[in-house]
């Protein structure tokens, strides 16, 4: 027929171009194939393919304060889910000293502290606060017969430093009246990592105590007494609350609720007695509200300890994300995609569908002023110069 080719013919040709050991054509689908499988394994390796599908997925990492540890990893559970699992948030906890290390070293994408970077400090590296939640530390006990106990900011810092060594004490005595002590020994338990939740404690004893500010001082890290318990972290503390009759150690109000041990009402500046809630620990940290910084300032000024008000629980902190303030850098080798989800993930956690998890946990939602200065830090975060939100 004019132009066409019989079958056999047909079959012939096919088979000219079909690879053959050493053909130009098998060596061609050798290289593709050994290209595409690098391609894949190295968008793996930078978190920018999905092993399910071919939609983008991320794993951000962040490491440091226990004091909000159980509400960061609510946030991680519901924004994994939220984002149908393209984004996995990982923290791995370890105190605050150890977070902010990791942040400066930058092994990690965000770290948490409940003791904030001095201006000077943060400004040195290049780092940025953004309070993502605030809470109370609590004064955890152990003590047989004994379900409700007063405690006020003196005595408190002399079980700490050892002044005060039996449960029975006429200054512990004097403040809970009908209540039967016993006369056993009073076992103090501490933190042994370098600790945002001990900054906020100790920085509590200084104020409401002058030998213990000249003695010990504010610090992540006290060099407490002898014979002092030490255990790592918010959960190695209450555990051995817990397990240690006649103790009593100090511990984030989300670790003594979900774990059901007693904790001490608080005198506090105005002379009540005060339970940590959600009510007490906001109606503290209402009174930072004129002490803000503006933008990304210094929040090492920023202060709920001992405040005023009928209401205030004494014992209130704000506990801060660190991130780099320029996200494009050669070490980390962090990409743009990565860094907007660090950003979109810290946004959604800092605004209402993030806090609306904070008060099961114990955690008071933040103030609306703290939100609106979040919203200038994040606009303010760049990659390679330019804003991502």
């Amino acid at each position: 027929m004019d132009g066409s080719k019989s079958s056999d013919n047909r079959a012939s040709d096919a088979r000219a171009v079909m690879p053959h050991k050493g053909g130009r054509t098998g060596l061609y689908i050798l290289v593709a194939v050994i290209v595409a499988a690098a391609l894949v394994v190295a968008a793996l390796a930078t978190g920018i393919l999905s092993i399910g599908g071919s939609d983008e997925s991320v794993t951000l990492t962040g490491a440091g304060a226990t004091f909000p540890m159980p509400l960061i990893l609510k946030w991680a559970d519901e924004y994994y889910n939220t984002t149908g699992g393209k984004v996995k948030v990982n923290y791995g906890g370890g105190g605050s000293g150890a977070g902010i290390t990791q942040i400066k070293e930058k092994q990690v994408d965000f770290a948490g502290t409940d003791a904030p970077l001095s201006a000077a400090d943060s400004s040195g590296y290049g780092l940025v606060h953004i309070p993502e939640t605030l809470g109370a530390v609590v004064a955890a006990y152990n003590l047989p017969g004994v379900s409700s106990l007063k405690l006020d900011g003196p005595v408190l810092a002399g079980i700490f430093m050892k002044n005060i060594t039996e449960w029975d004490d006429l200054a512990i005595a004097a403040l809970n009246p009908g209540v039967t002590l016993p006369s056993n020994g009073i076992a103090t338990i501490v933190r042994s990592d370098s600790s945002g939740t001990t900054f906020v404690f100790s920085g509590y004893l200084a104020v409401v105590s002058d030998d213990f500010a000249s003695l010990y001082g504010q610090g992540k890290t006290v060099a407490w007494p002898d014979g002092t318990i030490a255990q790592s972290g918010n959960s190695g503390v209450a555990q051995a609350v817990q397990g240690t009759e006649f103790s009593i150690g100090y511990i984030e109000l989300s670790y003594a609720i979900t774990n059901g041990i007693e904790f001490a009402q608080m005198k506090n500046r105005d002379g009540n007695f005060v339970t940590a809630s959600l009510s007490t620990t906001a109606a503290a940290a209402a009174e930072t509200v004129p002490t803000l910084p503006a933008g990304d300032g210094d929040w090492s000024q920023v202060n709920a300890l001992n405040a005023p008000g009928a209401d205030s629980y004494p014992i209130v902190s704000f506990t801060y994300i660190l991130v780099y303030k320029e996200l494009y850098d050669e070490q980390t080798k962090m990409n743009k995609t990565a860094a907007k989800t660090l950003l979109d993930f810290v946004w959604w956690a800092v605004h209402s569908d993030g806090q609306s998890y904070s008060g099961p946990l114990a955690y008071p939602p933040l103030p609306d002023a703290v939100v609106t200065l979040n919203e200038e830090t994040l606009r303010s975060i760049t990659y390679n110069g330019v804003p991502l939100l």
